[in-house]
Protein backbone atom coordinates (compact mmCIF):
# COMPACT_ATOMS: atom_id res chain seq x y z
CA UNK A 1 0.00 0.00 0.00
CA UNK A 2 1.16 3.46 -0.91
CA UNK A 3 1.62 5.71 1.41
CA UNK A 4 -0.30 9.41 0.71
CA UNK A 5 1.89 12.28 1.44
CA UNK A 6 0.42 15.93 1.56
CA UNK A 7 2.53 17.80 -0.90
CA UNK A 8 1.42 21.22 0.66
CA UNK A 9 2.36 20.08 4.60
CA UNK A 10 5.94 18.04 2.91
CA UNK A 11 7.08 21.69 1.55
CA UNK A 12 6.10 24.15 4.30
CA UNK A 13 8.46 21.38 6.67
CA UNK A 14 10.90 21.74 4.54
CA UNK A 15 11.03 25.33 4.19
CA UNK A 16 10.97 25.85 8.23
CA UNK A 17 14.01 23.41 8.33
CA UNK A 18 15.74 25.15 5.54
CA UNK A 19 14.88 28.39 7.74
CA UNK A 20 16.04 27.07 10.63
CA UNK A 21 19.42 26.29 9.29
CA UNK A 22 20.15 29.54 8.10
CA UNK A 23 19.43 31.31 11.60
CA UNK A 24 22.35 28.39 12.77
CA UNK A 25 25.10 29.93 10.36
CA UNK A 26 27.80 31.85 12.25
CA UNK A 27 27.69 35.75 11.62
CA UNK A 28 30.89 37.65 11.48
CA UNK A 29 32.93 37.01 14.89
CA UNK A 30 33.53 40.02 17.35
CA UNK A 31 37.69 39.90 15.49
CA UNK A 32 35.87 40.36 11.97
CA UNK A 33 33.89 43.03 12.61
CA UNK A 34 36.70 45.19 14.58
CA UNK A 35 38.82 44.65 11.41
CA UNK A 36 35.72 46.04 9.29
CA UNK A 37 35.49 49.00 11.41
CA UNK A 38 39.44 49.72 11.46
CA UNK A 39 39.80 49.46 8.05
CA UNK A 40 36.49 52.11 7.44
CA UNK A 41 38.12 54.41 9.77
CA UNK A 42 40.98 54.16 7.70
CA UNK A 43 39.74 55.20 4.33
CA UNK A 44 37.77 57.65 5.61
CA UNK A 45 40.74 59.39 7.68
CA UNK A 46 42.95 61.10 5.38
CA UNK A 47 45.63 62.25 7.94
CA UNK A 48 48.39 59.65 9.39
CA UNK A 49 47.75 56.40 8.45
CA UNK A 50 45.05 57.08 5.58
CA UNK A 51 47.33 59.53 3.94
CA UNK A 52 49.93 56.96 3.67
CA UNK A 53 47.61 54.58 1.82
CA UNK A 54 46.34 56.97 -0.48
CA UNK A 55 50.32 57.84 -1.70
CA UNK A 56 50.54 54.49 -2.63
CA UNK A 57 47.48 55.06 -5.20
CA UNK A 58 48.34 58.79 -6.10
CA UNK A 59 51.20 60.28 -7.57
CA UNK A 60 53.72 62.53 -6.19
CA UNK A 61 52.30 66.01 -7.34
CA UNK A 62 54.35 67.32 -10.12
CA UNK A 63 54.53 70.94 -11.44
CA UNK A 64 53.95 71.33 -14.91
CA UNK A 65 54.01 75.24 -14.74
CA UNK A 66 57.84 74.98 -14.17
CA UNK A 67 58.64 72.68 -17.49
CA UNK A 68 56.01 75.10 -19.22
CA UNK A 69 58.41 78.23 -18.35
CA UNK A 70 61.34 76.24 -19.13
CA UNK A 71 59.94 75.77 -22.37
CA UNK A 72 59.05 79.32 -23.80
CA UNK A 73 61.89 80.41 -22.32
CA UNK A 74 63.48 78.09 -25.20
CA UNK A 75 61.40 79.92 -27.37
CA UNK A 76 61.80 83.31 -26.04
CA UNK A 77 66.05 82.71 -26.81
CA UNK A 78 64.79 80.92 -30.46
CA UNK A 79 63.46 84.57 -31.18
CA UNK A 80 65.68 86.25 -29.89
CA UNK A 81 68.88 84.85 -31.41
CA UNK A 82 66.96 84.56 -35.06
CA UNK A 83 66.34 88.61 -34.77
CA UNK A 84 69.92 88.90 -34.43
CA UNK A 85 70.78 86.59 -37.01
CA UNK A 86 68.16 88.56 -39.33
CA UNK A 87 70.05 92.27 -38.51
CA UNK A 88 73.41 90.89 -38.97
CA UNK A 89 72.57 89.04 -42.51
CA UNK A 90 74.71 86.07 -42.08
CA UNK A 91 74.68 82.45 -40.78
CA UNK A 92 77.48 80.69 -40.64
CA UNK A 93 78.19 77.16 -38.74
CA UNK A 94 78.39 78.32 -35.37
CA UNK A 95 74.92 80.01 -35.93
CA UNK A 96 73.24 76.99 -37.12
CA UNK A 97 74.98 75.02 -34.19
CA UNK A 98 73.51 77.50 -31.70
CA UNK A 99 70.32 77.42 -32.76
CA UNK A 100 70.55 73.38 -33.27
CA UNK A 101 71.46 73.43 -29.57
CA UNK A 102 68.65 75.39 -28.56
CA UNK A 103 65.73 73.35 -30.62
CA UNK A 104 67.31 70.28 -28.95
CA UNK A 105 66.99 71.87 -25.45
CA UNK A 106 63.33 72.45 -26.38
CA UNK A 107 62.48 68.89 -27.61
CA UNK A 108 64.10 67.55 -24.48
CA UNK A 109 61.98 69.76 -22.61
CA UNK A 110 58.47 68.50 -24.44
CA UNK A 111 59.52 64.82 -24.29
CA UNK A 112 59.93 65.63 -19.95
CA UNK A 113 55.82 67.24 -19.91
CA UNK A 114 54.77 64.53 -22.16
CA UNK A 115 56.42 61.65 -20.22
CA UNK A 116 55.40 63.12 -17.15
CA UNK A 117 51.83 63.37 -18.04
CA UNK A 118 51.72 59.55 -19.22
CA UNK A 119 52.80 58.87 -15.64
CA UNK A 120 50.26 61.64 -13.94
CA UNK A 121 46.79 60.65 -13.09
CA UNK A 122 45.54 63.18 -11.30
CA UNK A 123 47.02 67.10 -13.65
CA UNK A 124 46.93 70.84 -12.97
CA UNK A 125 44.98 71.45 -15.72
CA UNK A 126 43.05 69.59 -18.41
CA UNK A 127 45.82 66.62 -20.12
CA UNK A 128 44.40 67.61 -23.71
CA UNK A 129 45.48 71.12 -22.96
CA UNK A 130 48.92 70.16 -21.63
CA UNK A 131 49.71 68.32 -24.55
CA UNK A 132 48.62 70.93 -26.90
CA UNK A 133 50.70 74.06 -24.96
CA UNK A 134 53.93 71.94 -25.22
CA UNK A 135 53.65 70.84 -28.78
CA UNK A 136 52.81 74.30 -29.99
CA UNK A 137 55.92 76.14 -27.81
CA UNK A 138 58.09 73.50 -29.72
CA UNK A 139 56.43 73.90 -33.00
CA UNK A 140 57.85 77.57 -32.62
CA UNK A 141 61.28 76.39 -32.01
CA UNK A 142 61.05 73.79 -34.54
CA UNK A 143 59.72 76.48 -37.23
CA UNK A 144 62.68 79.13 -36.16
CA UNK A 145 65.24 76.47 -36.35
CA UNK A 146 63.71 75.70 -39.55
CA UNK A 147 63.36 79.21 -41.27
CA UNK A 148 67.20 79.70 -40.00
CA UNK A 149 68.51 76.62 -41.62
CA UNK A 150 67.00 77.48 -44.90
CA UNK A 151 68.57 80.81 -44.71
CA UNK A 152 71.70 78.96 -44.64
CA UNK A 153 70.74 76.41 -47.50
CA UNK A 154 69.40 79.09 -49.82
CA UNK A 155 72.82 81.16 -49.12
CA UNK A 156 71.12 84.40 -48.30
CA UNK A 157 73.16 86.60 -47.14
CA UNK A 158 72.68 90.62 -46.54
CA UNK A 159 70.31 92.03 -44.45
CA UNK A 160 66.77 91.76 -45.68
CA UNK A 161 64.83 94.45 -44.14
CA UNK A 162 61.23 92.74 -44.77
CA UNK A 163 62.74 89.65 -43.31
CA UNK A 164 64.59 91.99 -40.14
CA UNK A 165 60.77 93.50 -39.80
CA UNK A 166 59.63 89.98 -39.41
CA UNK A 167 61.99 88.95 -36.89
CA UNK A 168 61.34 91.87 -34.92
CA UNK A 169 57.44 90.68 -34.80
CA UNK A 170 58.63 86.79 -33.74
CA UNK A 171 60.53 88.19 -31.04
CA UNK A 172 57.79 90.47 -29.74
CA UNK A 173 54.90 87.51 -30.21
CA UNK A 174 56.98 85.25 -28.38
CA UNK A 175 57.44 87.15 -25.47
CA UNK A 176 54.19 87.85 -25.02
CA UNK A 177 53.40 84.11 -25.44
CA UNK A 178 55.85 83.77 -22.17
CA UNK A 179 53.84 86.34 -20.77
CA UNK A 180 50.73 84.24 -21.06
CA UNK A 181 52.48 81.19 -20.02
CA UNK A 182 53.83 82.20 -16.90
CA UNK A 183 50.58 83.85 -15.56
CA UNK A 184 48.81 80.30 -15.83
CA UNK A 185 50.65 79.46 -12.47
CA UNK A 186 48.85 82.48 -10.94
CA UNK A 187 44.84 83.08 -11.34
CA UNK A 188 45.45 86.35 -10.05
CA UNK A 189 47.44 86.93 -13.17
CA UNK A 190 44.44 86.50 -15.43
CA UNK A 191 44.32 90.07 -16.77
CA UNK A 192 48.10 90.04 -17.88
CA UNK A 193 47.25 86.95 -19.29
CA UNK A 194 44.37 88.51 -21.61
CA UNK A 195 46.45 91.41 -22.73
CA UNK A 196 48.79 89.19 -23.92
CA UNK A 197 46.91 87.10 -25.66
CA UNK A 198 45.30 90.08 -27.25
CA UNK A 199 49.14 91.39 -28.16
CA UNK A 200 49.73 87.89 -29.99
CA UNK A 201 46.40 88.23 -32.05
CA UNK A 202 47.66 91.58 -33.22
CA UNK A 203 50.80 90.92 -34.16
CA UNK A 204 49.40 87.54 -36.35
CA UNK A 205 46.90 90.16 -38.02
CA UNK A 206 49.86 92.54 -38.79
CA UNK A 207 52.41 89.55 -40.21
CA UNK A 208 49.73 88.78 -42.63
CA UNK A 209 49.68 92.03 -43.91
CA UNK A 210 53.19 92.42 -43.89
CA UNK A 211 53.68 88.90 -45.90
CA UNK A 212 50.92 90.03 -48.45
CA UNK A 213 52.43 93.39 -48.91
CA UNK A 214 56.03 91.78 -49.10
CA UNK A 215 55.18 88.79 -51.37
CA UNK A 216 53.15 91.15 -54.07
CA UNK A 217 56.57 93.39 -54.20
CA UNK A 218 58.72 90.59 -54.81
CA UNK A 219 56.61 89.38 -57.38
CA UNK A 220 56.72 92.31 -59.17
CA UNK A 221 60.14 93.48 -58.63
CA UNK A 222 62.22 90.59 -58.77
CA UNK A 223 63.23 89.17 -62.30
CA UNK A 224 65.35 86.06 -60.58
CA UNK A 225 62.85 82.82 -60.71
CA UNK A 226 65.12 81.13 -57.86
CA UNK A 227 65.49 83.99 -55.94
CA UNK A 228 61.62 84.63 -55.82
CA UNK A 229 61.14 80.89 -54.83
CA UNK A 230 63.72 81.15 -51.73
CA UNK A 231 62.18 84.38 -50.28
CA UNK A 232 58.57 83.43 -50.75
CA UNK A 233 59.48 80.47 -48.71
CA UNK A 234 60.94 82.65 -45.97
CA UNK A 235 58.70 85.05 -45.33
CA UNK A 236 55.90 82.28 -44.88
CA UNK A 237 57.77 80.42 -43.10
CA UNK A 238 58.00 83.69 -40.69
CA UNK A 239 54.58 84.38 -40.75
CA UNK A 240 53.70 80.55 -40.05
CA UNK A 241 55.89 81.35 -36.45
CA UNK A 242 52.97 84.05 -36.04
CA UNK A 243 50.40 81.89 -36.68
CA UNK A 244 51.57 79.12 -33.95
CA UNK A 245 52.47 81.72 -31.36
CA UNK A 246 48.61 82.12 -32.01
CA UNK A 247 47.79 78.83 -31.65
CA UNK A 248 49.42 78.86 -28.33
CA UNK A 249 47.52 81.59 -26.70
CA UNK A 250 44.31 80.29 -28.43
CA UNK A 251 45.18 77.14 -25.78
CA UNK A 252 45.79 79.47 -22.82
CA UNK A 253 42.08 80.91 -23.55
CA UNK A 254 40.47 78.16 -23.79
CA UNK A 255 42.49 77.15 -20.21
CA UNK A 256 41.00 80.35 -18.73
CA UNK A 257 37.54 79.64 -19.44
CA UNK A 258 37.00 76.45 -18.15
Amino acid sequence: MVEEIDLGTHKEVQFRKKKHRLKQQPGPTPTCKLKIRRIGKNLLNYSGKGEKMLSIFLPKEFNYFDLFEKQVSYAVDAAHFFKELASRGNINEDALSKMGEIEHQGDETTHAIIEQLNKTFITPIDREDIHALAKEMDDIIDMINTIVSRMAIYKLDGVNKYLVEFAAMIEDSVNAVAVAIKGLRNPNNIKSVQEACVEVNRLENVGDTVRDKVLAELFETEKDPIMVIKLKDIYQDAETILDICEDVVNVVESILVK
